[in-house]
């Protein structure tokens, strides 16, 4: 993806089975706006939190922009399962390394 171009995220409508959240892409030459859905079952699911779904969207069409020269064919997508479950992975604690191993057995 080039640098300059603009991707300015401008809000969300609640649909009756998904929410749909807008983008707003200036580039050199046009300005266009895209539009991603996630479904309201990934919400109820807790797949998906509403105060990351703004960012899983972004991520997803700086993807399709960066796959596109900046200009994909389509302006709306939906969100899979398998990108909002690689958001979360990415996302999750890591369990601490411990610094000590577990003490060892002795037997007597």
């Amino acid at each position: 993806m080039s640098t300059g171009i603009i991707v300015q995220y401008i809000g969300f409508q609640a649909k009756p089975l998904s929410r749909e959240y807008t983008f707003h892409v200036r580039g050199a030459a046009e300005e266009r706006d895209f539009t991603l859905n996630i479904a309201n079952e990934a919400f109820i699911s807790h797949r998906a939190r509403y105060q990351d779904a703004p960012s899983i969207c972004s991520e997803r069409l700086q993807a399709e922009l960066a796959a596109h020269s900046n200009n994909p064919a389509e302006t709306q997508f939906v969100i899979t399962a398998a990108e909002l479950d690689s958001y979360r992975a990415a996302r999750s604690p890591k369990t601490p390394q411990k610094l000590w191993g577990r003490k060892p057995q002795e037997d007597f």
